[in-house]
């Protein structure tokens, strides 16, 4: 092969860029946007559970749709930068996103202000954090609507780009699925019409990429292939029909499918997310059971102030903490259950995705509690909270806020100091009578096992239960037996009551049920009681909070002033339909032991000395009040808490996008290596063939159909058309293929390589006016390797042949002059000594 004598093909002028839809009319731009704002949509509906349902959530989310829909169109418009669109984008970000994000922090609602700049920018790192560890709902203060905004802004951005800078009419749909899956991945385990966004994501998406395929084919079809004529009007019009029908077929199937498979998806209710994943950062284990400081405020808090309740209806009672699991020594949250709080978000609105089955009424009033004497972490509040709202929004109580929804425990982590005032509101159910009650079974609802029970309070719950004729007269009969059998002490033996040991430990517990005279307060009493019906199977809890005597003028008094005498613990059941209904198993304070009968004098015995007793293990104590500062500290200041189940979640999401991309690269992969047998393999005629044959690959990957049956120089002419950038080139590589192939000898190595270079050149010829995207799209298409593969099928069923020799007498390297069957490559798929003979061949 001769080389050029001087001169290299002359390059032309690179194409311009075009649009996706350059030449069409407008209305496509308005029907694509149209189409992403419906499609996004259906995505930022899924962050309502998390907002409760407060549609403020869809300004945000919508508005950042509109302005990344807008970015995205003024930079296809005006033809602008990378760095002028991202600083777009980012001013757009935020002026819009104070109004949209945080209008809290702005001047007159829409106006930004330093605040809420500061939120803004901050939310881009920390928003994510706080959407997943504050509970639900999340509110729209503290910068949680930056999450529905920003992530609408930026796929909207993505999405416009796509549609209007690509040819595709399917990688649009890529930012609109990271959208939905978003919502889903930062809501909650409930879901929010699941089955029919699915079913109108899939028809909406469908619909709208027939159509940009469609138009695009219309738009940008090229005729280049030779020796073919022209598809006449009713082989397009058969073509258009059979498309559609096809559309519809996809869609109906789909819809099947989505409706079939939904209820096997949405069915389970552990559901897992992002927010169930990721563990709050507050640990109750930090803070001393309410149960166990009892005794405290009975006896040195007894006449202390400590807090003052507005608002109190009769018989009504101020709620500190529930408790539901037993370890032998306190009685405590389930860290699974009870003890499972998350940081409040909008304290103003707690418990809205609460349970609604149940029948009962409620009596919906609000609490004024101004904190006195009061010291600790648990907020005094009401049953079934429904909203709390501290007098000032600064204040370090509020700010530590969390709330367990299904115990209706608030708990700061700043603690409660002298001077916090705040309101509650409570939706308190009405108290159901006995004869009601005849009538429901227990709720089913999981409860860990009490640990180390005394044996005597399940023998003694058995017979107390033996004869019970209903659910509710099993729980009336233990109840009924304490208040009876049962004396009342504090312990307070300056008020002439008796000695009474405090704790509620399995020993106290036990020494209680098998004295000859039961003695005890509250606490010993609620804990005994749910024990027994623990060991029943009835779902109880230990509560402790505080109320005025029932007697006292203070009950039912428009202001009451709570006490350390006012504590009182008492017992929750669950019933079916009905929630948790208090019992209390206390004595009366007027029920006093009954003296021992007196034992008659004996004379005494000699005095015989005895063994010492046994030494007694040491009481275990209950934890310290107060959480260590240095574990607290190493807490706050580990971000695996955070970043590790996140980083877990992420990368389990991630699973089904590596699978996804195991076609792309497994392309790749058999691309490089046909690239590489084409350069190496074969004698150098053959290598030169190969060289061409690249050209016509890429060729077929950007869109281009060749012809099988024509030749190189006629393929050159159909690619010098399609690629006007390389047409010099392409026609060049064609004449030194031929030459190289039915010429009189063989080429040398240094032309094989030169051959390889001008053929490297012409590949970034023709792909040097196109996009990022578009050149991706080419480096992963399966066409040519799809058109090699059935080239090398047609030849395995050809007849064999003898080999193939030019007409100088020199073995032919490359097949036929074309780019058809004659020229596939031997060393992609296996040696092709015997091929039928091409133009200008003949058998040897």
């Amino acid at each position: 092969m001769s080389a050029p004598t001087g001169l290299r093909p002359r390059r032309s002028a690179p194409a311009p860029r075009r649009s996706g839809f350059a030449g069409q009319p407008a209305w496509h731009f308005a029907l694509d946007a149209g189409a992403l704002t419906v499609l996004l949509g259906l995505g930022v509906l899924g962050f309502s559970p998390s907002f409760g349902g407060d549609p403020y959530y869809l300004v945000a989310g919508f508005g950042g749709i509109v302005l990344g829909l807008g970015v995205a169109a003024a930079k296809v418009h005006f033809r602008l930068g990378a760095l002028i669109t991202a600083a777009l984008a980012l001013a757009g970000y935020l002026v819009f996103g104070t109004a949209l994000a945080v209008p809290d922090a702005s001047i007159a609602g829409v106006l930004p202000s330093l605040e809420s700049l500061r939120t803004l920018l901050a939310g881009v790192v920390f928003a994510w954090k706080d959407m997943l560890t504050v509970g639900v709902p999340v509110g729209t203060a503290g910068g949680t609507l930056i999450v529905p905004f920003l992530s609408s802004l930026l796929t909207a951005l993505a999405a416009g780009l796509l549609s209007w800078r690509l040819k595709s009419p399917y990688w649009p749909l890529l930012p609109v699925l990271v959208l939905f899956v978003t919502g889903i991945a930062f809501s909650t385990s409930a879901g929010f019409l699941t089955v029919e966004r699915g079913i109108a994501l899939t028809v909406v998406a469908i619909a709208w990429a027939t159509f940009r395929r469609d138009a695009l084919r219309r738009n940008d079809t090229r005729t280049v292939s030779v020796n073919r004529p022209e598809a006449d009007q009713s082989a397009l019009r058969t073509a258009r029909l059979r498309r559609t029908g096809t559309a519809a077929a996809v869609i109906a199937a789909a819809v099947a499918v989505t409706a079939v498979a939904s209820p096997l998806v949405t069915a389970a209710d552990d559901r897992k997310v992002l927010r169930t994943t990721i563990v709050p950062p507050f640990d109750p284990k930090d803070y001393i059971t309410p149960l166990a400081s009892f005794r405290n405020l009975v006896k040195d808090k007894k006449d202390d102030n400590l807090f003052l309740v507005k608002g109190l209806p009769k018989d009504a009672r101020v709620r500190l903490a529930a408790l539901d699991s037993f370890n032998g020594t306190n009685y405590n949250m389930d860290p699974n259950g009870s003890g499972s709080f998350s940081k409040v978000g909008d304290a103003k609105s707690l418990n809205t995705l609460a349970d609604t089955t149940g029948i009962v009424p409620t009596n919906n009033y609000t609490l004024g509690i101004t904190i006195e004497d009061y010291q600790g972490y648990f907020l005094p509040g009401g049953r079934k909270t429904t909203g709390i709202s501290f007098d000032r929004d600064g204040s370090g109580a509020a700010s530590g806020l969390y709330f367990n929804a299904g115990t209706d425990t608030a708990v700061t982590t700043r603690g409660l100091a002298k001077g916090d005032s705040y309101s509650v509101q409570v939706a308190d159910p009405v108290r159901l009578e006995h004869g009601q009650l005849t009538q429901y079974d227990f709720a089913k609802i999981p409860l860990p096992d009490p640990a180390e029970v005394p044996p005597v309070v399940g023998s003694q719950a058995n017979d107390l239960a033996a004869d019970a004729p209903t659910a509710i007269d099993r729980v009336r009969q233990i109840e009924a037996h304490f208040q009876k059998k049962g004396a009342f002490s504090n312990g307070l033996i300056a008020d002439g009551q008796l000695p009474s040991v405090s704790g509620h430990s399995a020993g106290r517990i036990r020494n209680l049920l098998t004295a000859k005279q039961m003695l005890g307060d509250d606490e010993q009493y609620a804990v005994a009681m749910s024990l027994m019906l623990r060991h029943l199977g009835i779902p109880s809890r230990v509560v402790m909070g505080f109320y005025p005597d029932p007697k006292s003028p203070e009950n039912g008094a428009g202001e009451v002033q709570i006490t350390g005498k006012d504590v009182h613990a008492w017992v929750e059941v669950a019933f079916d339909r009905v929630g948790w209904v208090s019992f209390d198993p206390t004595p009366p304070k007027d029920n006093v032991p009954i003296p021992p009968d007196p034992e008659t004098k004996s004379k005494p015995k000699p005095q015989v000395l005895q063994p010492p007793p046994p030494p007694q293990e040491p009481a275990e104590l209950p934890p310290d009040s107060a959480p260590d500062a240095l574990d607290a500290d190493e807490k706050k200041n580990n971000p695996w808490l955070f970043w590790g189940p996140l980083l877990a979640a992420i990368g389990t999401a991630l699973i089904p996008v590596a699978i996804l991309a195991l076609p792309l690269l497994l392309i790749a992969l058999l691309k490089s290596r046909r690239r590489k047998a084409r350069f190496t393999d074969g004698h150098p005629a053959q290598r030169v063939g190969g060289g061409w044959n690249e050209v016509v690959s890429l060729a077929t990957d950007l869109g281009a159909g060749v012809d099988a049956r024509a030749t190189r120089r006629e393929s050159a002419a159909v690619l010098g058309e399609a690629f006007p950038a390389s047409r010099d080139t392409t026609t060049l590589l064609a004449s030194r293929a031929d030459a190289a192939i039915f010429g009189a000898g063989q080429p040398s190595e240094d032309q094989v390589r030169e051959y390889w270079q001008i053929v490297d050149g012409s590949l970034k010829e023709m792909t040097g006016s196109l996009g990022f995207w578009r050149r991706q799209q080419a480096r992963f298409s399966p066409r040519s390797l799809l058109a090699d593969g059935r080239a090398a099928l047609k030849l395995r069923g050809l007849r064999p042949v003898l080999p193939v020799r030019n007409r100088s007498g020199a073995a032919g390297a490359g097949g036929a002059s074309g780019a058809g069957p004659a020229a596939v490559d031997p060393a992609a798929f296996g040696p092709a000594s015997t091929v039928e003979p091409g133009p200008n061949q003949e058998p040897q």
